[in-house]
C-alpha cells in the first residue's frame, strides 16, 4: 500500500515530525546539560505525542485511500480480509 499524502495533509504531518525532531534534540541537549528529570520527561512526552499524532494522521489518510481504492476497484485483486489485517496491524503498532 503506497501512501499518497495531499498537500495540506503532507504539510501537517511534516510539521509534526519536524516539531518532534526539535523536541528530541532538545531532550538530548537537556540530558547532556544535566537538567531536571521532570523537565526532561515533560519534553520527551511532548515528542512522543507529536510522533503519535503524525503516525495517526498517516494511518487515517491511508485508511481513507484504501477505502477509496476498494470502492474504485483499484486494489489489484488483494483479498479484503488480508488488507484489513494489514491495516489493523499498522493501527495497533501505534496503540
Amino acid at each position: 500500500m503506497q501512501l499518497d499524502l495531499a498537500g495540506a495533509e503532507l504539510k501537517a504531518v511534516l510539521n509534526r515530525l519536524r516539531r518532534a525532531q526539535g523536541q528530541i534534540s532538545g531532550v538530548i541537549r537537556m540530558i547532556e546539560e544535566g537538567r531536571d528529570c521532570e523537565e526532561v520527561v515533560t519534553q520527551l512526552a511532548a515528542a512522543s505525542r507529536a510522533l503519535d499524532r503524525a503516525g495517526f494522521a498517516i494511518i487515517a489518510t491511508g485508511l481513507q485511500q484504501c477505502l477509496t481504492d476498494m470502492e474504485d476497484g483499484k486494489r489489484n485483486g488483494e483479498d479484503p480480509d488480508k488488507m484489513r489485517a494489514r491495516l489493523e496491524k499498522l493501527f495497533l503498532s501505534l496503540a
